[in-house]
Formats: C-alpha cells, structure tokens, sequence
C-alpha cells in the first residue's frame, strides 16, 4: 500500500455583528502561507454526485470595486487557462480568453 499524505488549506473569517466579513485569512502551511490576509475569496467544489458545482463567495465591506473587477477578470483569466490543463480544449479556452479580453475591455482595465 502506497504511502498517502495529506496537505490542508484553511480559511478564517472575522465577522461583524451581522455577520458580515471584515477580515479573510488562509492558510496553506505547504505553500509557505500562514494567515495571509485577503480581501476576497471564491472558492468552487465540484458534487460529483449531484453533478453540480458548489461555491463559497466572501469579500470584505473593504474590497474596492476597483479590485473586485480586476479579481474577477483574473480569475476568469485563471479559469480559461485550467480549463485548457483540464480538458486539452485549445479552442474553447481561446474564445474563454476572448471573452476575457472584451471583459476588460468593457470594464476598462486595459488601456
């Protein structure tokens, strides 16, 4: 029987009265990261029985807007890119990346 380690990724939130997030932790100790604080967390979990995809979205009252745009043009950026790894489809990653690209352009993040 091969030998089996196991690798853990936390996350803490601080919350507010109303239950609201004020401050975002993680925690990958193999990574070298130890309570890195972060403004926003999207974090997405693959129901293979149910077929379908959960997900946990947090930001602080503190994430600009401006940031919020550039985080999610990276992380769709960041998606294109897996899915080409995941699934060996160079088209359909191409026209995710062209949808990136007017993403930005909409939003004017490249000038």
């Amino acid at each position: 029987m091969a030998n089996k380690s196991t690798s853990e990724i936390k996350f803490l939130v601080e919350l507010d009265e109303n239950r609201v997030p004020e401050k975002l932790f993680w925690t990958a100790k193999d990574g070298g990261v130890e309570l890195s604080e972060s403004k926003a967390i999207m974090l997405n979990v693959w129901d293979s029985k149910a077929k379908e995809s959960m997900r946990i979205d947090l930001w602080t009252k503190e994430m600009p807007v401006d940031e919020m745009k550039i985080f999610f043009h990276q992380t769709l950026v960041a998606m294109a890119d897996t899915f080409k790894r995941a699934t060996n489809d160079e088209k359909m990653s191409d026209t995710m990346l062209d949808f990136c690209d007017y993403f930005a352009e909409k939003l004017e993040l490249k000038k």
